[in-house]
């Protein structure tokens, strides 16, 4: 080949790398991080120190595993296995970070990942689209699609595809608990590309993610429309704009005889716990086990 044609080959390489990086990239908004959170908090907290991200020798990990594709756009997970057993496939565990619905990923979710694994669980920390790139409910049909793809190749991954919880924290503790109460309904179900495969889990926590989006606590945000709300940034407005889709959007309005078991883990915050009560009334209403 001639130094031209290499050089045209080159060129050529360089122009198809950067329309790929460029097709695969979106919006990133990075209010919220592990580190700039240790900031926040480090006067007041001064023994607190971010969580290192160390993977010990026995689980394996399987980094950017596909698990969705929305033409040019991948969308990812990590798979944090535990020593393989001969006598069991892993339970799988679902972990859905948080961040206002616009912020966080998926790396944040890497300690409890490793905790999971190294308990016998198979540990999924998966990303979403967040409301910078998509509006809801784009972000449960993700986590739904992950459910599913994890469950349809099972067998591959090692895992029980039986046996799937999620697990969210804060915004990722809503997308938890809305994925755990709508399961297989119909019109919850966003596009399937496994069709036939359940998106239904066997178990869910909610760590302070909110189940009532117009609880006072959430909904009298917007009172200053040049900062909107977490809550309409995902939602596509405010809650005197869009109620119908807020009250859509809140798990509590899902609760039905099909929910699986749900473990609440709250701070002290009291807008964390906006429409647990109620949950919990109507989960025992329908004797479904709650704690």
């Amino acid at each position: 080949m001639t130094a031209a044609g290499r050089l045209g080959c080159v060129v050529v390489m360089a122009l198809f790398t950067a329309y790929t990086m460029a097709a695969q990239e979106v919006p990133r908004d990075t209010s919220y991080t592990v580190y700039g959170t240790w900031v926040k908090i480090r006067s007041e907290y001064p023994l607190a120190v971010p969580v290192p991200e160390a993977v010990p020798p026995e689980v394996s990990v399987r980094k950017n595993l596909v698990y969705a594709r929305y033409g040019s756009r991948s969308m990812l997970l990590d798979l944090y296995m535990p020593a393989p057993d001969s006598l069991y496939r892993a339970p799988l565990v679902l972990l859905v970070h948080g961040g206002g619905w616009r912020s966080g990923d998926r790396t944040q979710m890497v300690p409890l990942a490793v905790i999971c694994a190294k308990r016998g669980y198979a540990a999924a920390a998966v990303e979403y689209r967040l409301s910078g790139e998509a509006k809801y409910p784009a972000g449960i049909d993700d986590l739904k699609e992950a459910i599913r793809w994890a469950r349809a190749n099972a067998a591959s991954l090692d895992i029980d595809g039986g046996r799937i919880a999620i697990v969210g924290c804060s915004a990722g503790g809503t997308l938890a608990a809305m994925v755990a109460a709508t399961g297989d309904r119909a019109g919850y179900q966003g596009r399937i590309s496994n069709g036939g495969t359940s998106a239904a889990v066997q178990a869910v926590v909610d760590m302070d993610g909110i189940l009532d989006f117009t609880d006072p606590a959430e909904s009298g945000k917007d009172s200053d429309p040049s900062r909107l709300s977490a809550g309409a940034r995902w939602l596509g407005g405010t809650y005197k704009e869009k109620p119908e889709v807020w009250r859509e959007a809140s798990p509590v309005n899902h609760i039905t005889g099909e929910m699986p078991p749900i473990l609440f883990v709250n701070s002290s915050v009291p807008r964390f716990h906006a429409g647990r009560d109620e949950a919990i009334r109507r989960l025992e209403q329908l004797g479904i086990y709650s704690e």
